[in-house]
């Protein structure tokens, strides 16, 4: 294999691993930050609005900038910026702050997450077989060094401002150097009439796909509204509701987050053997069961074992929608891939607000009831990845 190929392809992983560890720097933080700035659960489920609606922004523009100028330019500068605004949050004082703060890094955070998958889009194009899943797995390992560091943090005492800055400036070098592995931009035709054909064919393939990249994000939606509910909730559920210190909660988003590592390094090899769709299906339905746990258990080692069993459900779900919007027309997978993530980071943001509004009315844990529908109404509508192209029966195909 390619030696270029393969430093793209560890190059890849950096990333995803870089954006898992600033979007979870934040997440372990929340409680303590949510108290430094004397806000409600509820003001804060408001608060994260912004952070989905920054987040959304970001995506949109990326996923253009990425089809038009490449990854190998867009990635790097998104990761770098991302690094530098992680810190942000963590410096505010008083609620508006705080969501001048979450809007920019929202924005920046949504820029690296679709420039990212774009490129993982293109990589496993060339390697033709499913490796989606993997690359997502180490997004999740970047959330487990980021529920260790804060709880070290808190342990010892320092400033979310200060854990926060440490590893953006790490993030800041590890984007730089990193950069130059990245799989260039494709060169774009220079004969006229092939030119002019291939964007005949890009039209009609970018038609007959629209419907079907509308439905993936309405599921994107869904799957990672539940995932949001986990990064954001999660914490302050072993907290609030179950009277754990603040060290142990952090470790709750920390279990869901190895769960999910788990299972998204084995979801390529399954979606290899019985296809996307079961993945999806199955997945929603233990996701289901993990969080019925949660809602219902009073005890913190079976919310932890919830927790666990609802990362472990949803990790092949998010792989399996952005791969098969990007595979759906590989010229355009930025835009495509920024749709689909875009209104499921809709989800992932505006949810746990939905969540916080639920408090209100009923405590946190039993409005966590509303994750179980969702996963259900998920694994039932699985079946449109049965339609369309199947990728992972094409890539077969090409290897034999």
């Amino acid at each position: 294999m390619d030696h270029s190929l393969r430093a793209a392809r560890v190059a890849t992983f950096v990333y995803f691993i870089l954006c898992g560890t600033t979007m979870g720097a934040w997440v372990v933080h929340i409680p303590a930050i949510e108290e430094r700035v004397g806000i409600s659960h509820a003001t804060l489920g408001g608060l994260l609005v912004l952070l989905g609606l920054g987040a959304f922004l970001g995506m949109q523009v990326a996923g253009r900038l990425t089809d038009r100028l490449g990854a190998r330019i867009v990635v790097p500068a998104s990761g770098v910026l991302c690094s530098a605004a992680l810190v942000l949050p963590g410096l505010s004082r008083d609620p508006w702050t705080l969501a001048g703060a979450l809007l920019a890094f929202g924005f920046c955070n949504g820029c690296l997450d679709v420039s990212m998958n774009a490129h993982a889009v293109h990589v496993e194009k060339a390697y033709g077989r499913p490796v989606m899943s993997a690359f997502h797995a180490t997004f999740s390992v970047g959330g487990v060094l980021a529920s260790l560091v804060g709880a070290a943090v808190a342990s010892v005492g320092l400033s979310p401002a200060a854990g926060m800055a440490g590893v953006g400036a790490l993030g800041i070098g590890i984007a730089l150097v990193s950069a130059r592995a990245l799989l260039p931009a494709a060169p774009p035709a220079t004969d006229t009439d092939t030119a002019e054909q291939a964007g005949q064919a890009r039209a009609a393939k970018h038609r007959n796909s629209s419907g079907r990249i509308w439905i993936l994000a309405a599921l994107a939606l869904m799957v990672m509204l539940c995932e949001g509910a986990a990064n954001d909730w999660s914490a302050l559920h072993l907290k609030d509701i179950l009277g754990a210190p603040t060290s142990t909660a952090a470790f709750a988003y920390g279990t869901f987050a190895a769960t999910m590592t788990i299972g998204r390094l084995l979801a390529d090899r399954l979606v290899a053997r019985s296809g996307s769709m079961a993945v999806l299906r199955y997945g929603a339905a233990t996701a289901a069961v993990g969080i019925t746990i949660v809602a219902l258990s009073p005890w913190i080692w079976a919310a932890f074992a919830g927790w666990a069993l609802f990362g472990l459900g949803l990790s092949g779900c998010v792989p399996q929608l952005f791969s098969a919007a990007g595979h759906a027309d590989p010229s355009a997978a930025g835009a495509n891939v920024s749709r689909v993530a875009g209104l499921g980071y809709l989800g992932m943001l505006t949810g746990p607000a939905a969540i916080g509004w639920l408090t209100h009315l009923v405590p946190l844990n039993h409005a966590f009831v509303l994750l179980t529908l969702l996963c259900a109404i998920t694994a039932v509508a699985a079946g449109v990845l049965r339609t369309g192209s199947d990728r992972t029966h094409e890539m077969t195909a090409s290897s034999h």
